[in-house]
C-alpha cells in the first residue's frame, strides 16, 4: 500500500501527457514512498530466533605438541671415561637395537681384564692344589692316630702281665711301674694323634672357605673388568632414526655423575601428542574419548587419535594452570609426523540433545548471563544458565523453555529509548 502522502500518480496520468521534468519528478517521488514503506515493515535489528533443541557434539580444543612416547626418545652415552675410537653414527642415520654405534679405546681395559684372568685362574688352583693335598694329611694323621691306638692296646698288655707276675712273686714292683708309665704315654701320643687329625681337618675346612671367597672375588673382579670393557663399545638400546650426535671422533669423553651424551635415538614409529587442556575444561576430557588434530606442516591433513592418559601435574603458561594430555596416534603418519610439530586439538565430548540459542543472543552483566526474552514483541531482560557450546550455538541449562522467541540484538526503538 502507497502512503497518502504520496501524490496520485494514477490522477496524474489521468489528466493527460505530462511534460518530462514534472514526469521526472513524480517517478522519484513514488521511489522514495517505497522506500519508506519497506523501511517500516523490515527491522534487521529485531531479528528473532526460536529456543529449540539441537544436537551437540561439543568438544574442547587445545594447543598441543608431536612429542615421543616414553623410551621412543633415548639419549645414548658412555659409562666410561675415554678416547672416542670409532663414531658408526651420523644425523638421519637408522639404527637397530644392538647395533654398535660407537667405541672407546680399550687397551687399558683388556689389560685389567687379562690381569684378572690371570688372578682367577691362580685362585683355581689354589683351591686344587688344597683339594688335593687334604686326603694325604688326613691319611697321615689317621696313621699316626691307628698307630698309638695299637701302642696303647700293647702297653695295656704288658702292665697287665706285669701285674700277674708281681701277683705271682714272679716280677718286681718297678717292672709294674714302668708298664703303667709305658701305657700313660701312649695314651697322651694317642690322644695328641687324634687332636692333629681333628686339627687337620678344621685347618683344611678353613683354608677350603677362603680359597673358595678368594675365587669368588677373583670371579667377581675378572667379571667386573669385562663388563667395564663391554662399556667401551657402545650399542643402540632401541631402533630408531638418530636425532642428533653431541660427540665427535677422536675427542675425549669423562664419565662422571651424568653419562656423556654421543647421540639422540628417536623411535619416529611411536609419538604422541601431549595437548594442554585447560583447567576449565579438563574435567570434560576422559581417557578413551576420539581425539582429530592437525598440524601446521600439513595443514589439509586431519589426523585423528585418542586419549590415552591425564597427567595428574598440572604446567602453568601465561598465568593459566593447563594439563597435559597424552593423545595415541591413531591415523598412520607415515613419517609425517615429527617431535615438537605444533598441533591443534579438538577432544570429541558426547553428543547429546539440548535446548540451545546463538552464543550471539548472551549478555553477561554483574557475572550472569542474560538474553532478551520476545515478550508481546518487546524485549525482556531473562536470566539463563548456560552449558555447553558448539561452534556458534550455546546450551541453554535454565531459564528458557522450548519454543520461545529470543532477541538477537535490541531493537531499534529500545536503543533509541536508551
Amino acid at each position: 500500500m502507497i502512503d497518502s502522502k504520496c501524490p496520485d500518480r494514477k490522477a496524474s496520468w489521468q489528466r493527460g501527457l505530462l511534460s518530462p521534468a514534472l514526469a521526472m519528478a513524480l517517478l522519484l517521488g513514488a521511489s522514495a514512498c517505497l522506500r519508506r514503506e519497506t523501511s517500516a515493515t523490515t527491522d534487521p535489528a529485531a531479528e528473532t530466533v526460536k529456543v529449540t533443541h539441537r544436537q551437540f557434539s561439543a568438544s574442547v580444543t587445545a594447543i598441543g605438541a608431536v612429542k615421543p612416547q616414553v623410551g621412543a626418545e633415548v639419549k645414548v652415552g658412555s659409562r666410561i671415561s675415554g678416547r672416542v675410537m670409532r663414531l658408526h653414527a651420523n644425523i638421519k642415520d637408522l639404527v637397530r637395537k644392538g647395533q654398535v654405534i660407537a667405541e672407546l679405546e680399550k687397551a687399558d681395559l683388556e689389560a685389567v681384564v687379562a690381569q684378572s684372568q690371570a688372578e682367577a685362574r691362580l685362585a683355581e688352583a689354589k683351591l686344587a692344589a688344597l683339594d688335593e693335598l687334604f686326603p694325604r694329611e688326613v691319611a697321615r694323621a689317621e696313621t699316626d692316630v691307628a698307630r698309638w691306638d695299637a701302642t696303647v692296646i700293647l702297653a695295656r698288655k704288658d702292665l697287665e702281665r706285669q701285674q700277674y707276675l708281681m701277683e705271682q712273686k714272679l716280677a718286681m714292683q718297678v717292672s709294674v711301674d714302668q708298664a703303667q708309665e709305658q701305657l700313660a704315654v701312649s695314651e697322651a701320643q694317642l690322644a695328641a694323634a687324634r687332636r692333629a687329625l681333628d686339627l687337620v681337618r678344621t685347618q683344611h675346612a678353613e683354608n677350603l672357605k677362603q680359597a673358595r671367597a678368594e675365587r669368588d672375588r677373583d670371579r667377581a673382579a675378572l667379571n667386573n673388568a669385562q663388563v667395564q670393557l663391554s662399556y667401551a663399545v657402545i650399542t643402540a638400546p632401541i631402533s630408531g632414526v638418530i636425532g642428533s650426535v653431541s660427540t665427535q671422533e677422536g675427542e675425549t669423553v669423562a664419565a662422571g655423575l651424568n653419562a656423556p651424551t654421543f647421540v639422540t635415538i628417536i623411535d619416529l614409529a611411536r609419538l604422541q601428542v601431549e595437548a594442554y587442556v585447560d583447567e576449565v575444561d579438563i574435567g570434560k576430557v576422559k581417557v578413551g574419548q576420539r581425539v582429530v588434530f592437525t598440524v601446521d606442516a600439513f595443514p589439509a591433513d586431519d589426523f585423528s587419535g585418542k586419549a590415552v592418559a591425564i597427567y595428574p601435574k598440572a604446567t602453568i603458561q601465561d598465568n593459566v594452570v593447563k594439563y597435559v594430555v597424552a593423545v595415541e596416534i591413531v591415523t598412520p603418519y607415515e613419517g609425517r609426523l615429527r617431535p615438537e610439530m605444533t598441533a591443534s586439538v579438538s577432544l570429541e565430548l558426547e553428543s547429546r540433545q539440548v535446548l540451545a540459542i546463538p552464543s550471539s543472543a548472551v549478555r553477561r552483566e554483574g557475572g550472569k548471563h542474560f538474553v532478551l526474552l520476545s515478550v508481546n514483541g518487546r524485549p525482556e531482560p531473562r536470566e539463563v544458565r548456560l552449558g555447553w557450546k558448539d561452534g556458534p550455538w550455546t546450551e541453554v541449562a535454565a531459564g528458557l523453555t522450548e519454543g520461545q522467541e529470543i532477541f538477537l540484538d535490541l531493537p531499534e526503538t529500545e536503543k533509541g529509548n536508551k
